[in-house]
């Protein structure tokens, strides 16, 4: 089964084409649900050997048919803060992703924050479009020369973000919640606390997974910490900054402005703060979306599907169950 959200019945999505035909080839029927809905529901997926989560639907303990027939829950990206891995794990389902894929994809869109950022790009932008040159040097750039780039979670995206702001010349801090020393090493990060590396840096950019360990990890005291002339980029969860404090800061000057591609809540909402902010750059949670994007992401996730009909382990998995071997033959 493939979830209502991002995909129409005839399997074509707002990625793109995800390659269904490639489950066709190996074996595989597919059909997408009929109904788009918050949390999946085990009634659904009553007939389903394995579920592909396209968007943000929950996956919980509900989601799961007492069957016993659902195998792998497969999700069409990096994030899993939606699935409840531990009940899937209880119940004998493999979680799969697929992080490798969105690595350079959103590392990329990271690289034009930053530089849309440091240029007022948005805001240039619209000066031209409405007539207003006359306001341009109100509008003088930072840049990036000499800048420290603080870097929030040293995960996969975390590693590929600090490789293109290295390549720019510039220093880079670091912090993660386990050890990350070796990698950090290897790409010249210099390790420091949180808390170090919120004061020290010019531009902060948050990559860390959301989950309960996470949740406003950035919030009053941490916006606090933070120079007046700072920026923030979030491309991890929206959860994982407190929006409010975050829009105080940005109002009032606290903070010289954030780019951010997750919010608490998405759609975000037209009457939100942020809309009206010139010190901010918005994207609607798909930044990294290219061709090759869903490209890569696409044979990904359907290499962990077919790998996973044929009883065997694919190379992505989140948890970890006791498989049951190969899937039945229902034909």
């Amino acid at each position: 089964m493939v979830t209502r959200g991002y995909a129409e019945p005839d399997g074509s999505t707002v990625f793109g084409d995800i390659g269904l035909d490639r489950l066709t080839d190996a074996g595989l029927a597919w059909r997408v649900l009929d109904e788009e809905v918050e949390e999946v529901r085990a009634d659904q997926l009553e007939e389903a050997d394995a579920v592909l989560v396209l968007g943000h639907e929950r996956i919980t303990a509900r989601s799961i048919p007492a069957s016993g027939r659902l195998r792998h829950v497969a999700r069409f990206g990096a994030g899993f803060d939606a699935v409840d891995t531990d009940a899937c794990a209880r119940r004998g389902v493999l979680v799969t992703n697929a992080p490798d894929a969105v690595r350079r994809p959103v590392a990329d869109s990271v690289i034009a924050l930053l530089y849309a950022l440091s240029h007022h790009l948005v805001v240039k932008d619209r000066l031209v479009r409405e007539g207003r040159w006359a306001e341009r040097a109100a509008w003088r750039g930072s840049g990036l020369t000499g800048a420290t780039v603080g870097i929030v979670g040293l995960g996969g995206i975390g590693q590929e973000t600090a490789r293109r702001v290295r390549a720019q010349g510039l220093r880079v801090l670091g912090y993660n919640r386990s050890d990350r020393s070796r990698e950090a090493a290897d790409l010249g990060i210099e390790l420091r606390p949180l808390d170090d590396v919120l004061a020290q840096s010019d531009y902060v950019i948050v990559t860390v997974a959301a989950n309960p360990g996470t949740r406003h990890l950035i919030g009053e005291r941490e916006l606090a910490l933070m120079r007046p002339t700072a920026r923030l980029i979030n491309v991890s969860r929206g959860v994982v900054i407190d929006e409010q404090a975050l829009i105080a800061r940005l109002s009032d000057g606290r903070l010289a402005g954030a780019g951010l591609d997750v919010f608490t809540e998405e759609p975000l909402p037209t009457h939100s703060p942020l809309i009206a902010l010139d010190n901010v750059v918005l994207a609607p949670h798909s930044l990294c979306w290219t061709d090759r994007y869903t490209e890569a992401v696409s044979t990904s996730v359907m290499a962990s599907l077919i790998t996973v009909s044929r009883g065997e382990q694919p190379q992505e998995t989140v948890n970890a169950p006791l498989l049951h071997g190969t899937w039945p033959d229902n034909s």
